[in-house]
Formats: structure tokens, C-alpha cells, sequence
């Protein structure tokens, strides 16, 4: 008798787990058809564009010498006709004061703003480019980092000629170089993966997102939202909570272009990579409550979606129809992904989509609680 009612709990048990399985299944379905297949069908101007309004580039920088020696140029000689950039030099103890000051004698655009340490008061990046904001001249603001590299020298022009009409807020895009690092290939899977994400968002009108390596918006907007003062003390989010809490489906659009990326390098350790995850993680809880519904639906479902399929193909329960349901989805990802991995570049990461995915949905829960229960005081 209790061989039987253990039985009968077993099957129940399994069934119930099934049944689950399917239901995130369908949420999985739901996301990719609703939410990610925008950006599939989305294809920028491929002609540049006229544009001649004035420009600042904005770059908050902390100990950056070389890479202001590197890539500072490649943003002082793009081609456009009116432009400054405008490098904040946030309490550097190395030499970037000296490339700074070097790099001006060649480039007279180039403005310098200098943050000395207080021993009473800790800045961080917010409170540097809240500065290099107040220093621009120009209404029209372009948001970099100091290790990005500009794809071409229109990459000022591509993300510019967007300001028209009610648009304030341009969401670019920045990938990682390629490299033969064990970490990149993830690394680049998963920066496609959040960039379908915010630029299907956008597209559809319910934009949560930007990131700081590539985006732009006005200054008054910025001043009309008191800056960063809603999340000042937390110590990221100058990019991706700005665009939460600012943007609408009438002021913000998107620029994809190739010409219009900013390159960057990827982590290499395991340990400056979780750093760098960790401090981008901390903010997800100040998102718009919709965001942080969609966002933490979107990530349990998946984890789930692969945790009950290793389990019923372990316990061998409706192991065929499991396959099935995966690759049908598998099958569906690469219809939907197929484009914009290609126009991201990154058309030889679909080859590693099946294993990948399932590692990025792991990855989302783990930082996800260490974003939740973890502070992080260092932006550098």
C-alpha cells in the first residue's frame, strides 16, 4: 500500500513538473514573439545622413592613461563639423592628466574637467559626468566610455542625426572585440543578448535600458530630470537608470548601424568580470516595476524552462516530448536571432546558442541575487 501511494505521488509529482515545464515554455514563446522579435525585423538607413547640429561627447575617465593615449583620437578626428569632447578626469593618480594635457595641444576641442580626491567626500561617475554635462556647451549630448573605440569615423554623424522632432534619448550599441579569451565568446553572447532586449524595448516603445559605452540625450532633458539625483547614492546606473526613469515612446529611438558602434574590450579574469556584473546588477532593483516584472519573469521562466528539461530527460519522464518542446524553441531562437546576431556582430555566436543559453539564464539568477543582497562601493 505504501509502494502504491509512493508510486502515485512520484507520477503526480512528475506530471506537475511537466506541466510547468510547458507553462515556461509558453513564456519563453511569449517573450521571443512579443518582446525580442522587433529588432529582427528592424533594419537601420544604411545612407549617412546629413546632420550639423553641435555635439558634446561626454567621457568620464579614472586612471585611464592609455586609453586615452589609444583611443581619445580616433573620437578628436571623427568627422563632423561641430563637436567637442568634453573628458572628465575623475581623481586619476596616474598619468592621464599629462596624455590629457598633451592630447589638447593637438585638439582644441578637447575640454578638461578635473576632479581632485576629497579625504572627506568619495565621488563616483555619477557626480563626474553630472560635471562634464554642466561643463558642455552644447545641448545635444554623446555619452562614451574611455576604453571605446568608435567603428568609423561617423559614428558622431549615426548617432546625431537621430535628435529630431521630440527625440531626446539615441540608445546605441557597443560590442565586445573578438578575442581567443576563454570568457569572451560568453561574454559578447550575452552583451547580444541584453542589447535584443532593451533595443526590442525600445522599439516597441517601453524603453528601460542604455548603456553608458554608447548612448546620447539633451542636456535639458537631463537637467529637467534633476540629473541623477533620484538614484545618486547608488553607485551605478547613470546609463541604464536615466533611460528607466526618462525614457517614453515619444522621445527615444535607437541606432544600429555598424558605423555607429563603439568598440570595447572584454574582462578577461573570471574576477574583474564578476566585479564589473555585480555593480551592473545592483541597480535592476530601482527599475520601473514593469521592468522588474518582465525582466525577473523573463529570467526565472528560462532558468526553469532548462532546470525541469535536464529533469525529465534524467528521470526519463516524457523525454521525447521534452526534446521536442527545446528544439521547437531552439529552432525558433534561430529564426528570431538570426538577423540581429549578424547585425550585432556576432553571427558565429549562434553556432554556441544552444549551450550559451542556457549558461546566460544560470548567469541572470546568479547575479540577479548577488545584484539583490550585495553592495557594491567602488564604480572603478
Amino acid at each position: 500500500m505504501q509502494l502504491y501511494l509512493y508510486q502515485g505521488l512520484e507520477t503526480y509529482l512528475q506530471e506537475a513538473l511537466f506541466i510547468l515545464f510547458q507553462f515556461c515554455f509558453i513564456i519563453q514563446l511569449y517573450f521571443l514573439v512579443s518582446n525580442q522579435k522587433s529588432i529582427s525585423g528592424y533594419q537601420p538607413a544604411d545612407e549617412l545622413p546629413q546632420c550639423i547640429i553641435p555635439i558634446s561627447v561626454i567621457i568620464s575617465a579614472r586612471n585611464e592613461a592609455q586609453n586615452l593615449r589609444e583611443y581619445l583620437p580616433s573620437i578628436l578626428q571623427q568627422n563632423y563639423p561641430v563637436f567637442e569632447v568634453v573628458v572628465i578626469n575623475d581623481c586619476s593618480f596616474d598619468s592621464s592628466e599629462t596624455v590629457l594635457e598633451e592630447l589638447q595641444e593637438s585638439y582644441p576641442d578637447l575640454k578638461i574637467v578635473t576632479i581632485t580626491e576629497h579625504p572627506r567626500f568619495k565621488t563616483g561617475k555619477k557626480f563626474a559626468i553630472t560635471l562634464g554635462i554642466k561643463a558642455a556647451k552644447y545641448e545635444h549630448l554623446l555619452f562614451t566610455d574611455a576604453d571605446c573605440k568608435p567603428a568609423s569615423d561617423d559614428w558622431i554623424t549615426r548617432m546625431a542625426a537621430n535628435f529630431k522632432g521630440q527625440i531626446q534619448i539615441v540608445l546605441g550599441y557597443s560590442p565586445y572585440i573578438r578575442t581567443g579569451n576563454f570568457l569572451n565568446p560568453f561574454i559578447r553572447f550575452e552583451t547580444i543578448k541584453t542589447a535584443i532586449n532593451y533595443l526590442s524595448a525600445a522599439l516597441n516603445g517601453d524603453a528601460y535600458m542604455g548603456i553608458g559605452r554608447n548612448m546620447a540625450y539633451t542636456k535639458s532633458l537631463f537637467f529637467a530630470s534633476k540629473g541623477f539625483a533620484a538614484h545618486m547614492h547608488v553607485l551605478s546606473g547613470d546609463d541604464d537608470l536615466f533611460v528607466n526613469q526618462n525614457a517614453t515612446p515619444e522621445n527615444t529611438v535607437i541606432e544600429i548601424h555598424p558605423d555607429s558602434f563603439t568598440y570595447t574590450n572584454a574582462k578577461t579574469s573570471l574576477s574583474s568580470w564578476y566585479r564589473q556584473k555585480k555593480r551592473h546588477f545592483g541597480v535592476g532593483k530601482i527599475y520601473k516595476a514593469r521592468h522588474r516584472r518582465m525582466l525577473s519573469v523573463d529570467a526565472l521562466s528560462g532558468f526553469l524552462f532548462y532546470f525541469l528539461l535536464t529533469l525529465c530527460l534524467f528521470f526519463n519522464f516524457e523525454p521525447l516530448l521534452a526534446a521536442g518542446l527545446f528544439m521547437f524553441r531552439l529552432i525558433f531562437q534561430i529564426i528570431i536571432y538570426h538577423k540581429p546576431f549578424r547585425r550585432l556582430d556576432g553571427k558565429d555566436l549562434l553556432w554556441y546558442l544552444p549551450v550559451f543559453d542556457m549558461v546566460y539564464y544560470v548567469y541572470l539568477n546568479t547575479f540577479g541575487l548577488i545584484g539583490a543582497f550585495i553592495k557594491t562601493t567602488k564604480w572603478k
